[in-house]
């Protein structure tokens, strides 16, 4: 550091520089999720064609070299001159930052692509790009190296360490061959660079499906079909759950296509009993506002002009109590809402509002008042908006920033809502009358329960002053450091209290297998003693009053026995913690511990100390077994085989699972929530007919092996 600053120590970073030296800016990070941004910019580039009328399907592609490769059916980049730049389009596209078709000039009504930057930032990120346009019956080509152009020379396969050299003089689109007639498209193949990713940025195969879903929804006859060539990693722990032993058989190939639009969308997200049918709500409305437009000598002038906003919205309210909206402008989710989504639940309380007032003495509200959270109560909906030029913050795009939309969508909310309440019909008037029953039924158990804590708090299972006896607690008070070690069952508990290290380590034994609350009503879960103890020691209440922060533990790590019953108390406790305590699993702060299945004693010779290995799957352990023969090496026989971890000595125990140093852990994520709710739903619901048939059907591909008999 030096007190001197003048002007000789300030950089100017030219082109693509700034991208490199700053990519958290445009992509989020330099991880996983940066490097999934890089492949939306592409691929939402290919999904504005289709939204603009131009090609039906698209292909991704996640090859086994580390690259991903978008294959759309477009009109293809343009390949002629840009005069101002003396580049050709492709080339401006891929090495220009803010350069586009997406600033007002007539090619895209409404796009997802606002800033120019998307596909030159991916360009910029990456060590190798290759793109290829079909247009005008010949195929284009061109590469860039980090974002420089220029040819590779490859032999054989391509491959991003190939011997590269750029353009010197002048740069040149290449032609490689001849287009059928009528075939227009675009093939974008990249390798991220290693030097900006992580080394363990990887692209999420599950992240990219409920993506390529979720487009294939909103444009309606749209297929999105993805492919995963990249060659499967062996299994290296034991299954999970009630699926233990099942193979992972996983498509490398799917292919999404719906022709029923948001309206299926809705149905898709949807996991309890309606209602309302699915109503589907459209309209437009017009605004404006004064923008800088670009003039033919490239002059910026600030000019009014009119836009157009079109609102399309489907939305059901089912039997149960969870919220899901979807928001969407011009197919871009926007997962932290915007003045769209503030206009649609602003209009819908106050429409509803209006209709309980008027219903006052049927539905004998009284003086009281719906809130936001009455009429959201078991509201699923996706909301889209098509917007030009949309005002987003940032680039990553995920709040809308226009402040006219929130009054079009309030409006075109108002005119449909008012028809359905106001018709005649039988059906429209059954349906509004369930509907108005249910959040009224809501906002009185609201105005119950908070009159009900303010006048008697009376003591239950949760309100007990004093923690359960069977709690082994630890000594710091440090919540971050903490963890809750959920025991199965007291022999386990024994083991563990001498394995554990009680600073900072506390044990709750349950007994068997809890309440299966997926069925069970809120009452009989808190007056279940195991359920209620373990909300009680983690400190933070259950439901929609659960307080992350007050929670006394910052890990907790559930820990059974590695057999079926061990996999089905575990499914247990996950259904409370993903019914009552969600948060904690969004939070990342919930753990299986993974104890190992085998321990091998390898006999050494002399005098040198025999060496203990654990495996922790019979893969794993049979291909220990295998290298061991090969290296001449012998081993205990028989090999001892965990059942439960009463089987461990403390030792052991602290090893292998307990201790910070060596044990392996499992965090629980959420990454899919409705996924998450369908699959809890299915294996731990009421419906006895579809777990059966999912039985029966996946019978065929369990591992007789991996059964305990």
């Amino acid at each position: 550091m030096t007190a001197e600053y003048s002007a000789h120590h300030l950089q100017v970073l030219e082109g693509l520089e700034a991208v490199r030296k700053r990519p958290g800016m445009y992509i989020g990070s330099n991880g996983s999720p940066g490097l999934m941004h890089c492949l939306w910019e592409v691929i939402d580039n290919a999904v504005d064609e289709a939204v603009a009328g131009n090609g039906e399907k698209i292909d991704v592609i996640l090859h086994d070299d580390g690259s991903v490769e978008v294959h759309d059916r477009g009109r293809g980049i343009p390949v002629d001159i840009e005069p101002r730049t003396g580049l050709s389009g492709v080339e401006v596209v891929f090495t220009k930052l803010h350069a586009g078709g997406k600033f007002g000039g007539g090619s895209y009504a409404a796009s997802g692509g606002l800033h120019g930057v998307g596909a030159s930032v991916v360009n910029a990120l990456s060590e190798r790009l290759d793109v290829e346009v079909d247009r005008g019956g010949k195929v284009y080509a061109m590469s860039f190296h980090r974002g420089e152009p220029g040819i590779f020379t490859d032999t054989g396969e391509k491959r991003p360490n190939a011997p590269f050299r750029p353009f010197e003089d002048k740069s040149e689109l290449r032609v490689i061959g001849k287009a059928p007639r009528g075939v227009t498209g675009t093939r974008i193949r990249y390798w991220a660079d290693r030097q900006i990713f992580t080394k363990d940025a990887a692209f999420q195969l599950k992240e990219l499906e409920t993506r390529a879903r979720q487009t294939a929804f909103l444009v309606p006859g749209l297929e999105i079909l993805v492919r995963d060539d990249r060659a499967r990693s062996p299994q290296t722990a034991p299954a999970e759950g009630v699926l233990a032993g099942i193979v992972d058989e996983v498509p490398r190939e799917i292919s999404y296509r719906y022709e029923g639009g948001i309206s299926e969308f809705v149905d898709y997200l949807a996991t309890d009993a309606p209602v309302t049918d699915n109503w589907r709500i459209q309209g437009e409305g017009t605004f404006k506002e004064t923008v800088p437009v670009l003039q033919a000598d490239g002059h910026m002038i600030a000019t009014e002009v009119e836009r157009v906003c079109a609102v399309d919205i489907a939305l059901r309210w089912g039997t149960g109590y969870d919220t899901t909206v979807r928001s969407f402008v011009n197919i871009i989710a926007t997962p932290k809402g915007g003045t769209h989504q503030q206009g649609f639940e602003q209009e819908l309380l106050k429409v509803l509002r209006s209709q309980v007032d008027q219903n006052s003495r049927r539905l004998k509200v009284g003086n009281d008042k719906l809130e936001k959270d009455d009429v959201l109560a078991g509201l699923t909906a996706v909301l889209t908006v098509n917007v030009p030029e949309p005002q987003f913050e940032g680039q990553t795009k995920e709040v809308l920033g226009t402040p006219a939309v929130r009054q079009i969508v309030a409006q075109v909310l108002r005119k449909d809502l008012g028809e359905r309440f106001t018709s005649t019909k039988r059906d429209d008037k059954n349906q509004a009358s369930q509907l108005l029953d249910k959040i009224v039924s809501e906002m009185k158990a609201r105005v119950s329960a908070r009159a009900h804590k303010e006048t008697q708090r009376r003591k239950n299972a949760l309100e007990s002053s004093t923690l359960p006896t069977k709690l082994v607690d630890c000594r710091t008070n440090e919540v971050e450091r903490s963890e809750l070690f959920i025991v199965e069952g007291d022999s386990a508990l024994g083991t563990a209290k001498n394995a554990r290290n009680s600073e900072f380590q506390a044990l709750l034994p349950i007994r068997g297998k809890i309440l299966n609350v997926q069925k069970a009503s809120v009452s009989d879960m808190l007056s279940n003693t195991e359920c209620a103890s373990i909300i009680q020691v983690i400190g933070a209440g259950s439901g929609r009053t659960f307080d992350i922060d007050a929670a006394r533990y910052g890990k907790v790590i559930l820990m059974s026995d590695a057999d079926v019953d061990g996999a089905h108390i575990r499914t247990l406790l996950l259904t409370l913690f993903f019914r009552y305590m969600r948060p904690l699993i969004e939070d990342g702060r919930v753990f299986a511990a993974v104890p190992p299945l085998h321990r091998i004693i390898i006999m050494n010779p002399g005098s040198k100390p025999n060496e203990t290995v654990y495996t922790y799957s019979e893969q794993e352990m049979h291909a220990l077994l295998t290298k061991l023969r090969k290296a001449g090496k012998r081993w205990h026989e028989p090999i001892q085989r965990y059942k439960g971890l009463g089987e461990m000595d403390a030792e052991q125990l602290a090893n292998t699972t307990m201790d910070r140093s060596g044990r392996l852990l499992r965090r629980v994520r959420m990454e899919d929530a409705e996924a998450a709710g369908r699959v809890f739903e299915l294996l731990m619901g009421n419906e006895v007919a579809p777990r059966r048939e999912f039985i029966i059907d996946s019978s065929g591909r369990l591992s007789r092996e991996a059964i305990d008999a």
